[in-house]
């Protein structure tokens, strides 16, 4: 049987272009590599090299050889990087930065079951509605919604989920002004929305076959927090639109009820971006990995076990988002520069 680590030589000396540089890489004299080749190329029963005073070149066998060595190596490697990430512990700091909404009512919850099973990383969560930059404020990693993911810049992306905007109003509401049976229904209504652009709370739903509608309702209130809406919705003041994973409870308790369900409202895509996947420290990829656990999804990639995301930048109107796989993006992304509200 050869010594597969004849392989590993052989692919740096052609890798080096020499003897002399491979044998500095691999820390080996130059005589010792000379010769484990020579045995090689014995064994094999072929000449893989052309030797002369001043360069060498693979023969035909060669250049075949080369390519499997490589191969072969590369998986070696990665088996190691594998086995290396197993084994190392997650410890020390860990800076996570994460929209309010988002911590108060879905990542909040998972912290002590993630440092319970990590007990050595010490968790820094920065809980701001203020975009970060991953770079210049050492962040390790930024939750985020969006309505779209950008893929352009120097972050990589990795998908958790999605979450859906749902029209609702409280009982009492329902019950004093009648049930909106289309679209058009809204604008009768006295609304609560995060803006009034125009005097307006502006609510665009997306129906059955590509319809489309934008109703504009009087506001009843503005505000600038999610959780401040949801009050004012619970207690009747308007009809709203909040997060699925904000209202879920109250609709199933009867203290919310769902309106135009068959008609959609903005989506976002919920995710995770950091800058790099080479060198990732382990504190990291175990919090990544436990999201991956704890944010379960559906085969429509809609998260559920743990409610479901959301925050006001998505909700600003966009259209439903398209689910992609909970996978890194092949390509980088741009950390995000859009300013507003709930961004992150």
């Amino acid at each position: 049987m050869h010594d597969l680590n004849d392989m590993r030589y052989f692919a740096e000396v052609v890798d080096h272009g020499g003897f002399a540089s491979a044998a500095r890489a691999l820390d080996l004299p130059t005589s010792r590599l000379s010769r484990r080749i020579a045995r090689l190329e014995t064994d094999l029963g072929v000449r893989l090299l052309h030797r002369s005073t001043r360069k060498l070149s693979l023969t035909a066998a060669g250049e075949q050889y080369y390519r499997h060595c490589t191969a072969v190596r590369d998986q070696a490697d990665q088996a190691h990087a594998e086995l290396d990430r197993i084994l190392a512990e997650p410890r020390g700091p860990l800076r996570v930065s994460c929209p309010v909404t988002l911590a108060q009512t879905t990542i909040g919850p998972l912290i002590p079951g993630y440092l319970a099973r990590h007990p050595k990383v010490r968790l820094d969560m920065q809980v701001s509605n203020r975009v970060v930059d991953l770079v210049e404020e050492g962040v390790d990693v930024a939750l985020r919604v969006r309505a779209t993911l950008d893929d352009s810049g120097s972050a990589i992306i990795k998908q958790l989920g999605l979450s859906h905007g749902l029209l609702v109003a409280s009982p009492d509401l329902l019950r004093r002004h009648g049930r909106p049976a289309q679209p058009a229904d809204l604008d009768r209504f006295d609304a609560v929305g995060l803006s009034a652009p125009g005097g307006k709370v502006r609510l665009r739903l997306f129906g059955p076959q590509n319809a489309r509608h934008e109703a504009a309702c009087r506001p009843a209130c503005v505000v600038d927090d999610l959780m401040t809406l949801r009050f004012a919705i619970l207690g009747g003041i308007g009809i709203g639109m909040l997060p699925d994973y904000m209202c879920h409870e109250d609709i199933e308790r009867g203290r919310l009820e769902r309106i135009l369900p068959a008609w959609s409202l903005a989506s976002g895509i919920v995710h995770a971006a950091y800058l790099s996947r080479r060198g990732m420290l382990p504190a990291l990829r175990s919090f990544l990995d436990y999201l991956g656990e704890t944010l379960v999804q559906n085969p429509s990639g809609d998260l559920v076990g743990v409610t479901p995301l959301h925050d006001a930048n998505a909700m600003a109107g966009a259209a439903p988002a398209k689910p992609r796989a909970a996978t890194p993006s092949p390509r980088p992304a741009r950390p995000d520069r859009a300013s507003g509200r709930g961004g992150k």
